[in-house]
Order: structure tokens, then C-alpha cells, then sequence
């Protein structure tokens, strides 16, 4: 066995053991060297080695730290994911109470042999007519109607980002997005070799001279942008922004992908318009089923300026994203008949009794979060990491995002931690809260 996977395997021992306990700091890698007489070349693929099962992580400036992790025998780390915590706020899948019992009477005519023999022959970009009707009447919002024959169907949400990336951006292409984004956009990014932008953020979303200062230095190929209710810190950009961000991209020609999937939970009479209201001939819409309905039957959808059909649709039939027919025809008949906004009220009102809990347990705590919302964006007080607070709260049956999951430059790793509110029941939401605030009151081992 070679040398550096001897060490890993001692320390993953000594973790296993209790030796080592989860936020503990590790020696830096040449004092580590030193100290046991090997090359530095050896510890640092030894640490390397130890972040690829999951036992430690490393904070760019501040050194590596011990994870929570589940081992097998010997103290082995398994492959699995580091925590095992009976209420996990990774997960975000929101889900209305008798969900099935209104999702059930769309899908019984569906089960007629001539019903259902349409629906599983394939399905192309554009969908079906039907299904183009109507979504653009589901995504309207006060200022604004997609035109059915922009609209292109995916298999999800994911997919419908990377057909729409892949269309606009060459690998080794850069692509701005806000300094906190969504963790599979990294994922993407990394699949299809373009380069991530981080790009200013404040209090109102996405700075424009921002945008302008990153395309000055090198062009952008494109933006990808969560101007409404933003994952993770839930920030919704306001219309005089979103009109300042719409005059600079098309002051300097950068296509953008908006990313809605959340903007469902806003107030249909104030909801705020999309990029594309302002920007058409540059904005692609992303938008889904998932959150609205539930996450196993799901379907992507993508409003794409009209010059630009052909080309996205060449991608989503290249990468093999298509959307699902049956998907698709269940999608419709929710729609037409009430179901998907009966979801969506119920919805709202959960996601804010949630934040009610979030509300009343963090307490005094820095917590960006808007009511709406089905998470909220913990900044931690000192000393507390992301890393080392995921750990502990892992020990205490609680799973949470650390913020270094959103974060695109490793040099500017927020001491903050994303919290899901979806998935859990409402009491181990509030059993979690509680673990929460109790952990962060503790100092750090």
C-alpha cells in the first residue's frame, strides 16, 4: 500500500476513535511532514487523500478540519454522505399536506390504454402544443406572458440550465453568477468546462457595475442570475435593479439564464417580472414542476428569446434532456385543472408557517431569510466556521449546507450555513431549530 494511504488510514483511525473530534484542526501539511519524517509531497496526497472519503475538509487560508463522518470497519470511511442526522435541512423538497390525494384524479383517465399509449411516445424539445398553452399561462406574471411557441420542455429544471448553458457557452467560456450560487451550477459548469465568474452582490441582488467590470476584464459569455427569491440567501432583486441589470446586459450583449424555480412562492399580484420583461431578445427563463408539484414526476421548462429556438432545442436534443411525454401530459392536466395552483397556495402558507419557527427560534441570530421563503441563510457568529458548526450540528442529529457548497471563489468562504425548511416535518423542523441554537451557544471544540 502506498505511504500517504498508510497515514490517511491512521488518521481516519484516530477520527474514528474519538481522538481526533469533528472542527478539530489538523497540523499544516509541512509541520505534519516535519513531524513525522516524510516528504511534503507525501502529506499533502495524504490530506488529499482524506478529503476525497469525506473525513476532513480544507478552508483555503485556514487549514484543514476534521468532518463528521460515518465509517465502517477499522475506521475505513465509507463513501456515503458524512452525516446520518434524523432531520436533514440539506434536503429541500417542499410538499403540501394530501398532496397525492390531489395529485391522484389527473392521472386515472391517463390509465385508458389510447390515453396512455400517446403518453410514452417520445417527446420533442418544443413539447406539445397543449403543454405549450399551458405553462406560458403558468409562468405569467403581472408584466409579463411568454409566448407559447418560445417555450422548451426538459427533463428538469438541472437540465434545462445546462441545455440552455451548453447553447450559449463554449468550453473554456466564462459565465458570471452571483458570489453565492446554486451548487449544481458549479456541477454543470465543471461538466461542460466553462469558467465561473463570481460577480458583487449587496442588499438588492446582483450589482450591474459588476457585471460590467468582470466583462471588461474578459468577456462573458453569459450570466446566470437567481433574481427572485435567490437559493441560499433568499434575496429578491427589485424592479429599478432588475431594469439596471436589464440596461447593462443589453448595453453589452450578455445573454442571461434566470433561474425562477422558487419564484413560485411569491405573491402572484406583486410578484416581480422576469429579466426577460425587460431583456427579451437576451433572457432565457428556467422554471419547473419540482417545487410547484413534487420532485419524482417533473419536467424542465426553458422561455427562450425567439431567434434562439432552434439553437437551444439542438441542445436539449444533443445532451439527451428531453422531457418526459407522460411527464408532460400529467403536468398539463394539473394544470388545466386547478391542482398545481391549489399546490402552490398551500405551499406559501407552509413555507411561511416555517419561517414563523425560524423566526422564533433564531431569535437574535443573523439570519437572512424572507417570509416567503422555504430557506434561510445563517451567518454564524465568531468563532464558529461553516465547516466546523456542520459537523457539530451533525453530532446533534442535524444535517445543514455549509456555505462553502455556494460559494464559487474558495478565497471568500462565508462563516455561514443554509438551512432547508422543506423536507422535514414541522415538529423535527422545530426540534431541529431548537439543536440549532444550542450548538452555536457552545463554543467550537
Amino acid at each position: 500500500m502506498d505511504a500517504y494511504r498508510r497515514i490517511a488510514d491512521r488518521i481516519a483511525d484516530d477520527i474514528a476513535a474519538g481522538r481526533l473530534r469533528p472542527g478539530e484542526r489538523l497540523p499544516p501539511q509541512r509541520t505534519f511532514a516535519r513531524r513525522h519524517g516524510i516528504a511534503a509531497s507525501t502529506a499533502e496526497r495524504a490530506y488529499g487523500e482524506l478529503v476525497r472519503r469525506g473525513l476532513v475538509v480544507g478552508e483555503v487560508g485556514r487549514g484543514t478540519f476534521v468532518r463528521a463522518a460515518r465509517t465502517g470497519p477499522a475506521g475505513r470511511a465509507l463513501t456515503e454522505p458524512a452525516t446520518a442526522a434524523p432531520v436533514n435541512m440539506e434536503l429541500n423538497y417542499p410538499s403540501a399536506p394530501g398532496q397525492s390525494e390531489l395529485l391522484a384524479p389527473a392521472l386515472a383517465p391517463m390509465l385508458r390504454p389510447d390515453v396512455l399509449t400517446e403518453a410514452l411516445r417520445p417527446a420533442p424539445a418544443a413539447g406539445t402544443a397543449q403543454a405549450r398553452e399551458a405553462v406560458a399561462a403558468l409562468l405569467a406574471t403581472p408584466g409579463w406572458r411568454p409566448a407559447p411557441d418560445r417555450l422548451l420542455f426538459t427533463g428538469n429544471a438541472r437540465q434545462a440550465i445546462a441545455a440552455a448553458l451548453a447553447s450559449l457557452v463554449r468550453p473554456g467560456g466564462r459565465v458570471g453568477v452571483e458570489e453565492l450560487t446554486y451548487p449544481l451550477v458549479k456541477e454543470i459548469a465543471g461538466r461542460l468546462g466553462i469558467r465561473l465568474v463570481p460577480l458583487d452582490t449587496d442588499a438588492g441582488g446582483l450589482r450591474p457595475e459588476s457585471v460590467a467590470a468582470a466583462h471588461r476584464a474578459a468577456p462573458l459569455s453569459a450570466l446566470y442570475v437567481q433574481p427572485t427569491l435567490h437559493n441560499p440567501t433568499s434575496v429578491t432583486t427589485g424592479e429599478v435593479r432588475r431594469r439596471q441589470l436589464a440596461e447593462t446586459v443589453a448595453d453589452l450583449d450578455i445573454p442571461v439564464v434566470e433561474d425562477r424555480i422558487w419564484s413560485f412562492l411569491a405573491d402572484p399580484a406583486g410578484a416581480a417580472d422576469p429579466l426577460a420583461a425587460y431583456a427579451p431578445h437576451l433572457t432565457h427563463v428556467v422554471d419547473g414542476l419540482s417545487k410547484r408539484v413534487a420532485p419524482g414526476l417533473t419536467a424542465g421548462f426553458l422561455v427562450v428569446p425567439a431567434h434562439r429556438v432552434e439553437s437551444v432545442a439542438a441542445a436539449v436534443r444533443s445532451g439527451g434532456w428531453s422531457a418526459g411525454r407522460f411527464a408532460l401530459e400529467a403536468g398539463v392536466r394539473w394544470i388545466g385543472d386547478g391542482t398545481v395552483e391549489r399546490l402552490v397556495a398551500a405551499k406559501r402558507e407552509d413555507a411561511a408557517r416555517r419561517q414563523r419557527l425560524v423566526a422564533e427560534h433564531l431569535d437574535g441570530f443573523r439570519v437572512r431569510c424572507d417570509p416567503r421563503a422555504y430557506f434561510a441563510w445563517w451567518e454564524l457568529p465568531a468563532p464558529w466556521r461553516a465547516d466546523t458548526f456542520t459537523a457539530a450540528a451533525a453530532v446533534q442529529g442535524v444535517a445543514v449546507t455549509p456555505g462553502t457548497a455556494f460559494v464559487v471563489d474558495p478565497k471568500r468562504t462565508p462563516d455561514a450555513v443554509r438551512l432547508g425548511l422543506a423536507s422535514a416535518a414541522l415538529p423535527d423542523l422545530e426540534w431541529a431549530l431548537r439543536v440549532l441554537a444550542g450548538v452555536v451557544l457552545r463554543a467550537p471544540l
